[in-house]
């Protein structure tokens, strides 16, 4: 009874804290179940909600009705906006979703800031709910109490919509078979409006009636959107009621927790969601990536009919045709011809079957180029070399700052390799890169701290370091497929954030590391301390990291990766090890971003939590998308211009670099859908043909397109 009476009002501050949650979470399940919709602009939607109570709040009930009815109907246009926002997007998946959302959160973000200030801003209720009531011998707000009852009476009353009415059985139509849902004379478009729009009213709602407990303040819509995620993870997406509880458990991890055991407590909340999905995804079936229009093309076929139709394309005559083919195992299987013929006749039109742009550079590139011995190896080289000579000639033409930002761009350019290597090519889309790539950074740093200052044993061991962490978590990862392998590694993020925050001793918490000595480039040399030595130092180790990267995907073993990524089922079914392929593409990423962590340390001498956060992890998977999913060089030139608009573009524009960011991306979705890779009319490996429409919890959303023949982008 005594522990009872002692954390009795931790207890009670969680069950409200928790239903605040729920409302939240409801609107982003309703709008991701249902409408299809990964919307990571939500936390937003109930900042708009927040502000505009706080701002009409002025101690009286009509004032918080009036706020109440203001923020609901703000964050229901707003809602209904990324419907028709996201209308064109419908076939590209959800991380085309993501970049959009995650941009219009960017943009919503610095308006609000701009409308309301930068401040908290205080939210007045009336007096008679801004007093305190007997709970069990202990004072309590009343406005807490009176929030439970009326999210209790809001999760009792969605369900009987959805369950019980005509409106929330079109609204399970909607996500479970819309062509019947038109046949009954319903609009699924507008059905879907209509349920983002109420997802928004729901967020905005909870943002007025919330903001006496969770106020509007900076980073207020990114730990709501995050704790709303693990409440959707939780609960699942199947049934109010399970959200219901589970936001109540996560509320009471966030309070309860706190008092109990606060040493454990900021791991508690992301742990049990990696746990849940881990287990999800062991008792489901393996997913394969295929995605919704059916099964992919076998990229072996592929790869004999691309070949095939190459050496048919040679003069007669040329000596060792045959047999090189034969030697290499590129000839033509019996039986593979209905398979490859499709394709024969697509490579000879320079297009593949889904009439995309033509294959390669083409006329990109200059004809004579073409004619030279090897011409098709100088084609696809020619944009490396371009960028090389580029990123060579970049301290001869920029002030000192602006190449300490091309240092780091080179930094996050390998972390968004590294991304590429897992979405792209192994079909694991991941928001938690950032965990190796801390590793690697925070070991770099204690290493020079210890007197290790030389750079090549940095690199290896901070490599090393992040490769075995990989090792570690790579066997929760690979299981699972689509928007889990997203949650998964999102968990595993923000659990390393935890340790970075808790473990002082290593990482300097809060307060990060700095003034540990330089690095020096080579044993013997002096510590790098001009910002060209830096650069040059940098720029050596992306070429060759970036060299290696590439050589291993062109390899064979490239191109069982990119099988196992088209043709999982018959990968599986043929006796190849998928799991073991997966594994080893985790450690080795894992072991690219360390390198990555490495040189962002090296160049920027300093390293604190918000280098290696949620944030640097979308940013990642966001050049990714930028520059095409499987291209490495579109990963590259997505980090900089990431890095440039964030910090170069935006120093002629203090304080709106989120702006501009969100500008970015935006933009990107819209006229690059298939990244900076598709201006070549290269194959970036998503190009379009998934289906953004709502698939099993557990399943792709949008597998990637098979890469054809293997192919890799360079």
């Amino acid at each position: 009874m005594d522990l009872l009476d002692a954390h009795l009002i931790p207890a009670v501050d969680g069950v409200a804290f928790g239903l605040l949650l729920f409302v939240v979470a409801a609107g982003l399940s309703l709008a991701f179940g249902t409408a299809g919709v990964l919307n990571l602009s939500h936390g937003t939607l109930y900042a708009i909600g927040a502000y505009t109570g706080a701002e009409l709040s002025d101690g009286t009930w009509g004032g918080l009705a009036l706020g109440l009815a203001a923020g609901t109907a703000a964050a229901c246009v707003a809602g209904a906006g990324l419907s028709a926002a996201t209308a064109p997007l419908a076939r590209r998946g959800h991380l085309a979703q993501a970049l959009l959302t995650f941009g219009l959160a960017l943009i919503g973000g610095d308006l609000l800031i701009q409308l309301f200030g930068a401040d908290e801003l205080p939210v007045r209720v009336p007096e008679a709910l801004d007093s305190s009531v007997m709970l069990l011998g202990h004072r309590y707000p009343a406005y807490r109490l009176c929030f439970i009852v009326m999210a209790v009476l809001l999760a009792a009353f969605g369900t009987w919509v959805l369950t019980r009415t005509r409106m929330g059985a079109a609204v399970r139509a909607a996500a479970d078979d819309p062509q019947m849902l038109a046949a009954t004379g319903r609009n699924p478009r507008a059905v879907h409006t209509g349920v983002l729009a109420a997802a928004g009213a729901l967020a905005g709602a909870a943002g007025v009636l919330g903001a006496p407990i969770i106020g509007p303040g900076p980073g207020t819509s990114e730990n709501v959107l995050m704790l709303s995620l693990v409440v959707v993870v939780l609960g699942g997406l199947r049934s109010l009621w399970a959200t219901f509880f589970a936001a109540v458990a996560v509320g009471e991890v966030q309070t309860l927790g706190v008092s109990l055991v606060p040493d454990l407590a900021p791991y508690l909340l992301f742990a049990a969601m990696a746990a849940v999905l881990v287990l999800r995804s062991r008792f489901a079936e393996p997913a394969t990536a295929h995605g919704p229009e059916g099964p992919a093309p076998d990229p072996v076929a592929r790869l004999r009919g691309h070949l095939a139709g190459r050496l048919r394309r040679r003069p007669r005559g040329t000596p060792g045709t045959a047999e090189a083919a034969e030697a290499s195992g590129t000839a033509e299987a019996p039986g593979t011809a209905g398979a490859s013929g499709a394709d024969r006749a697509a490579e000879t039109a320079g297009t593949d079957r889904a009439g995309a742009a033509p294959r390669g550079y083409g006329n990109r590139v200059p004809k004579w180029i073409g004619r030279l011995p090897g011409g098709t190896a100088w084609r696809q080289a020619a944009p490396l070399l371009v960028l090389l000579v580029v990123l060579i000639s970049l301290p001869a033409l920029l002030d000192a700052y602006s190449i300490s930002l091309a240092g780091s761009a080179l930094a996050l350019g390998l972390l968004a390799v590294s991304v590429t290597i897992l979405t792209g090519y192994a079909g694991l889309p991941t928001l938690g890169q950032t965990a190796p790539f801390a590793v690697g950074a925070y070991a770099t740093a204690n290493l020079a701290d210890a007197g290790w200052t030389v750079g090549p044993v940095q690199i290896v061991l901070s490599a090393l370091a992040a490769a075995v962490f990989s090792a570690v978590v790579g066997p929760a990862v690979i299981r699972a497929r689509g928007t889990t392998v997203l949650m998964i590694t999102l968990a595993i993020g923000e659990l390393t954030g935890a340790v970075v925050n808790q473990l002082k001793s290593v990482t300097g918490g809060a307060d990060g590391l700095v003034g540990f000595p330089a690095t020096r480039a080579l044993w013997g040399g002096e510590g790098m301390l001009e910002e060209s030595e830096l650069y040059n130092y940098a720029l050596v180790v992306a070429v060759v990291a970036v060299s290696v990267t590439l050589l291993v995907l062109r390899s064979p073993a490239g191109k069982l990766l990119t099988g196992t990524r088209g043709a999982e089922a018959r990968m599986r079914a043929s006796g190849h090890p998928v799991g073991r392929y997966l594994l080893v593409a985790h450690i080795c990423a894992g072991a690219l971003a360390g390198v990555g962590g490495s040189l962002m340390v090296t160049v920027q001498q300093y390293l604190s939590p918000a280098d290696v956060g949620f944030e640097i992890a979308a940013f990642a998977l966001l050049a990714v998308v930028i520059g095409g999913t499987t291209s490495v060089i579109g990963a590259l030139l997505g980090a900089g211009l990431i890095v440039a608009t964030r910090d170069w573009v935006a120093g002629s524009w203090p304080g709106h670099g989120p702006l501009l960011l969100g500008v970015l991306f935006v933009a990107t979705v819209y006229v690059l859908p298939r990244g900076l890779a598709g201006l070549r009319g290269g194959n970036d490996g998503g190009n379009g043909r998934s289906s953004g429409a709502p698939v099993p919890e557990d399943r792709p959303p949008s597998a990637p397109a098979p890469n054809p023949a293997g192919k890799v982008s360079p």
